[in-house]
């Protein structure tokens, strides 16, 4: 996959643990071990990085705007400590009956993704998330996914049915490892 030139990562479970009860303070986003080192990775590779993330925390008025921008500021800062940087963010705060275009599994946040970048062949792009919302979304949107074990869910069962959708589809421990096969390759 050495063609690949951009990355789309969902956020929790893929960069940053993930909780069932939402992450609701800088103090709650903790980085999975070796993710930031491979968004650095991926950047001195030369790829551009991106996040698209449902973020329905502030939808539901679990938390508002500036908490909300102080968890983005801590993953950001962190990121760049690690020697990496996001080339893009996109963020859905919809919750799941808010009927928005952007949120997974619907492709909006991608599609606004592609277009910010001006990307015209799809085929460069692969989207690495942890849920099947996301194979569902990088799917509608025409583009590759790889999925992560790293998230909160049934890992196997979210592979399983998401080969239906892409049955080329593979799944790794984590972005540590599925950086390594992208760049590896």
């Amino acid at each position: 996959m050495k063609h690949i030139q951009t990355v789309i990562l969902d956020r929790d479970g893929v960069i940053n643990f993930d909780s069932p009860d939402y992450i609701l303070s800088p103090e709650q986003w903790l980085p999975i071990p070796g993710s930031l080192e491979a968004i650095a990775r991926l950047k001195h590779a030369g790829k551009q990085v991106t996040l698209c993330s449902n973020q329905s925390a502030l939808g539901r008025g679990m938390i508002d705007q500036a908490m909300f921008n102080r968890i983005q500021a801590k993953m950001i800062a962190q990121t760049e400590q690690a020697g990496g940087r996001f080339d893009y963010i996109a963020v859905c705060p919809h919750g799941p009956d808010d009927g928005c275009a952007c949120r997974k599994p619907l492709p909006g946040m991608l599609l606004d993704t592609l277009n910010a970048l001006d990307i015209q062949d799809k085929s460069t792009v692969v989207m690495i998330g942890d849920s099947y919302r996301d194979v569902q979304a990088a799917h509608a949107a025409g583009i590759d996914a790889i999925l992560v074990r790293s998230g909160y869910g049934d890992a196997d069962a979210i592979f399983e049915k998401s080969k239906v959708l892409m049955p080329n589809i593979q799944s790794f421990n984590n972005l540590a490892e599925a950086v390594a096969m992208l760049l590896d390759q």
